[in-house]
């Protein structure tokens, strides 16, 4: 990110999002698409994978690769000229995909890259994320202008030890800077546990070289698809030219209140996601 407004090519930003496509279980593409089409932003999907339900809490899903369909859109959108303002990506599929995503940066050059490196949670990687995949991540978050870990994730791409979310904000701290690879990039560090119990967000911002700690005041409940909802809002709020602590603390009061909606209805499980939609009218 170039500085803390994008330059924009378009009337309304253009964004590649890269992302699966999951039926049942709000998250990635369907949260995604709808949340920055409200919020004024215009989500060009590039689907790394279309699955029955998302891989948390499920079994038995579906999973159709489209690694090779990845390759054939990119070509295509090479032949448009097309511009974007943002590349944005989350759960890749497989290992070439990181390759192809490389690339695509590279090959695209758009004023923000946000890559959410979705790989695991609680201290376990997701059944579809292999120790090359992770290694190659290890390399992708290099081209990224923001990144957006979990502690999980965190820890892996560091080559950590998972210690569990609890983390005082000293550590935090230096863990946004081991990530920022000497403030290179940008960091959001989402869902930290304070040792007092609550949750933040630590916010590292290669833009001025400060560190933020942002409390969420989350509600208790653990649902899925709420760090494709965070980084989506995010996303958005950067490429309508705000700093990155307002874009952070933006998405955390979204995911709070998305949840605050969701448990109104003791029914929903955790894996289904959270009720965004009622969410959206205030963005």
């Amino acid at each position: 990110m170039h500085n803390a407004q994008c330059t924009m090519h378009n009337a309304i930003p253009k964004v590649a999002a890269v992302h699966d496509m999951s039926g049942f279980g709000k998250c990635s593409l369907t949260v995604a698409l709808p949340i920055m089409s409200a919020m004024g932003i215009e989500a060009i999907p590039l689907p790394t994978a279309l699955l029955s339900t998302h891989t948390g809490g499920f079994e038995g899903y579906t999973f159709l690769n489209l690694t090779d369909e990845m390759r054939r859109m990119i070509a295509h959108w090479r032949t448009l000229d097309l511009k974007f303002d943002a590349i944005y990506s989350g759960f890749l599929g497989e290992s070439d995909q990181i390759d192809i995503l490389e690339d695509f940066i590279t090959s695209f050059k758009p004023p923000l890259t946000v890559v959410d490196p979705v790989m695991g949670d609680n201290g376990r990687l997701y059944s579809t994320i292999t120790p090359e995949m992770t290694e190659k991540m290890r390399n992708l978050i290099t081209r990224a202008d923001v990144i957006t870990p979990n502690l999980t994730e965190a820890a892996f791409l560091l080559n950590e030890p998972y210690t569990g979310g609890v983390m005082d904000f000293d550590r935090a701290k230096e863990c946004l800077s081991a990530l920022s690879g000497q403030g290179e990039r940008s960091v959001v560090l989402t869902g930290v546990e304070d040792t007092d119990g609550g949750m933040y967000v630590a916010v590292y911002d290669k833009a001025d070289g400060n560190f933020r700690k942002l409390d969420c005041n989350y509600i208790p409940g653990a649902f899925h698809g709420t760090g494709d909802i965070y980084a989506s809002v995010l996303t958005a709020k950067l490429l309508t030219g705000h700093p990155l602590a307002d874009a952070a603390a933006t998405a955390a009061w979204f995911v709070r209140e998305a949840i605050a909606e969701t448990v109104k209805f003791p029914k929903i499980t955790t894996r289904e996601g959270v009720l965004f939609e009622k969410v959206l009218y205030n963005m």
